[in-house]
């Protein structure tokens, strides 16, 4: 919990159980994204007292403070990820909703080289491959 602290205390704002419980979650979670949904869940399972409001209250807060970043995949939901201030692009399963993260320098050259061919200089983006499993 300490590092969590430290974290929300350098983002300028007060540690709180609920906001240390979620960038717990967050860091530690297995695919690296989750959903409010699964946040709240995930606390109702631990045994802890917040409602789903005050979950995407905290969410908010946390993108706002630049902890975390929000993600809006097809399907319609969000999901979040704690920003390691590392780029990397997502593939997302069109059949299980997985979310895979990688990072390929050729793709990085060439969407930066695409942009210089039609006159502009790439400052960000943001790249989604939806995939589905072979069959």
């Amino acid at each position: 919990m300490p590092d969590q602290n430290k974290e929300l205390q350098k983002a300028g704002l007060k540690v709180t159980t609920p906001r240390v419980k979620i960038l717990e979650l967050l860091e530690h979670a297995t695919t690296g994204h989750m959903s409010a949904e699964e946040i709240y869940q995930q606390l109702l399972e631990d045994g802890e007292q917040a409602g789903l409001a005050t979950v995407y209250r905290v969410l908010t807060q946390f993108e706002a403070a630049g902890l975390v970043l929000r993600h809006n995949f097809e399907g319609g939901r969000s999901v979040y990820e704690v920003d390691k201030g590392e780029h990397h692009d997502h593939m997302v399963c069109t059949e299980t909703g997985q979310v895979v993260e990688f990072h390929n320098e050729e793709i990085e050259r060439l969407q930066e080289k695409i942009a210089e061919q039609h006159g502009f200089e790439l400052t960000d983006h943001s790249l989604v491959l939806y995939v589905r499993p072979k069959k």
